[in-house]
């Protein structure tokens, strides 16, 4: 039986890429209080909501290959 609602990875992505969109519309003001570690933070939290989408095991698997 397949569950169709979406899993807990799907939420944790969206809510990580949420925060990184965040971080760029306060991209300059994060900045002045991290210097240099603000991009590499941003980076981090993309990479994080990226990983958790991608474990989402939700969706169509009849995808040949």
């Amino acid at each position: 039986m397949q569950d169709d609602g979406p899993t807990l990875n799907f939420w944790i992505g969206n809510a990580l890429l949420a925060v990184a969109m965040l971080f760029l519309l306060f991209m300059g003001a994060i900045w002045d209080y991290l210097g240099a570690a603000t991009m590499l933070l941003w980076i981090a939290v993309v990479i994080g909501g990226v990983y958790f989408l991608m474990r989402d095991k939700g969706g169509s698997n009849d995808m040949p290959g």
